[in-house]
This record gives C-alpha cells, sequence and structure tokens, in this order.
C-alpha cells in the first residue's frame, strides 16, 4: 500500500529526515513513536505531498508519487496525477481543521462535492453512515464551536474517511486533547482497525500503539532506529535509544 525508500528531506540546512524507509501492508496498522523533534510528523506530511522530498522514492498502491533519478534529482508525477494518487489517502491532524462556518455535515460533504465532484443525494446518505459510526449522528446539525475536543477530532475522522480513502493516516491525532477525551478517539480508531483500514498512527499513546498495532516504529534524529511487531518492540526492545525512550514513556 506504501513503500518509502530512502527518503531525506531538509528545512534549509537542517535534514530533519535522513533516509527513511518503509513499507506497509494491506490492511497494516503501523504506529510511528519516538521523541519531539524526530521527524515523524514530517515522514507523513511527505507521504501525502504536503511536503516536498529532496531525495528518495515514494510509492503509493504500486503507483509513484516521486522517484529519484540516476542523477539523485527527485522527480514528481504531473500534478494531476499526484492529487489523483493522493486521495488514495486521508489524512488527521492534531488541531482537527474543521471548518468553523460549516455544521459538522457540511463539513464531511464538502470535500467529496468538490473535489470529487460527488451528487448530494449520493454523498448525504454515506456521511450520516460516517456520523453514525463515530457516534455522531446527533451533532450534524451542530458547529464545531459547540463541540467537545474529542467530538471534533471524530468529526475530522469521519470527514477524512468520506473521501473513501484506502489509506489513513493520523499525526498525533489526541495530542490536542484533555486526557478524558482521549479514549473516545482511539475507540473510534480501533474500530477502524478492526475493518482492516490501512493506517500508519503517529502516537504518544503507547498502550494503543502497543495493543492495535501490528507493527511499531521507533523514530530518533530523523531516522528509523528500530522496527518491530509492536508486542515485541515494547515487550524487549533492541536498540538503547528505543529502551530510554520507552522507559520515560511507560
Amino acid at each position: 500500500m506504501i513503500r518509502a525508500v530512502d527518503v531525506h528531506k531538509r528545512f534549509g540546512p537542517v535534514e530533519v529526515l535522513k533516509g527513511v524507509s518503509l513499507d506497509v501492508s494491506h490492511g497494516e496498522v503501523v504506529a510511528v513513536i519516538g521523541p519531539s523533534g524526530s521527524g515523524k510528523s514530517t515522514f507523513l506530511r511527505c507521504l501525502i505531498h504536503l511536503e516536498t522530498i529532496h531525495r528518495g522514492n515514494i510509492e503509493i498502491e504500486g503507483e509513484a508519487l516521486v522517484r529519484t533519478n540516476a542523477q539523485g534529482h527527485c522527480q514528481y508525477v504531473p500534478p494531476a496525477d499526484i492529487s489523483r494518487v493522493c486521495r488514495k489517502m486521508g489524512m488527521v491532524f492534531q488541531h482537527f481543521n474543521l471548518f468553523p462556518h460549516l455544521t459538522v455535515l457540511q463539513n464531511l460533504i464538502e470535500a467529496p462535492l468538490t473535489v470529487k465532484g460527488a451528487q448530494l443525494k449520493e454523498i448525504v446518505p454515506k456521511a450520516e453512515a460516517l456520523l453514525q459510526k463515530v457516534g455522531l449522528f446527533d451533532k450534524c446539525d451542530s458547529y464545531p464551536s459547540r463541540l467537545s475536543g474529542g467530538q471534533k477530532q471524530r468529526v475530522a475522522i469521519a470527514r477524512a474517511l468520506a473521501m473513501e480513502p484506502d489509506i489513513m493516516l493520523f499525526d498525533e491525532p489526541t495530542s490536542a486533547l484533555d486526557p478524558e477525551l482521549t479514549g473516545e478517539v482511539l475507540a473510534t480508531m480501533r474500530e477502524l482497525a478492526e475493518d482492516r483500514m490501512t493506517m500508519i498512527v503517529v502516537t504518544h499513546e503507547m498502550a494503543f500503539a502497543r495493543e492495535v498495532a501490528a507493527r511499531a516504529v521507533f523514530m530518533d534524529g530523523g531516522v528509523v532506529v528500530e522496527a518491530r511487531p509492536a508486542r515485541e518492540l515494547f515487550a524487549a526492545p533492541e536498540h538503547p535509544r528505543t529502551q530510554a525512550f520507552l522507559e520515560k514513556m511507560l
């Protein structure tokens, strides 16, 4: 579903990603953990073309997004192909990014209508079903300002799903929430995992990573330090940096 090979990214003189490689299979949940500043969120943003890379290859479901040629130059596919490939993925951010002037239902149908050209009669029932799925059908006509943080994030998940992606990317989806609201968002993500949604989750929720993810990837300093089956990595981390991180987190 995703193949990233030797991905490099820099901001000015600072190299944030120093050759990150990751394969993700269909239906797999991969948790990406590590300290702040390790490049986790930047890597996700590169996968969905919110950031451009400086070297490496990225393929989504067998289609190239970007390749590096023999001369070491990155070559992205044409813009129309970038849009089409990236629509295979949905992304949920830390801070919800809901449209404040639209109701919950309108937030869900906006992108399918404007980006995919869906018909209103087609997308509204799907949007309502997604709100049922995340337990917020009764909030259809509410505005984001009337929702709790946990409810906003569940709407954001439903909004991403409304585009019918094959892959979901989560960038620390609970980090902006009070602890008591975190559980409802994680429960929604667990349900997606049970439905075999392919997911990459950047998270500080170690229990979620250990119990729900098939594989855990520990990043530090812009590189993948250790990547193993999640339960194995948490039970017996091999690399000293992974050990030190988990000792602080668990």
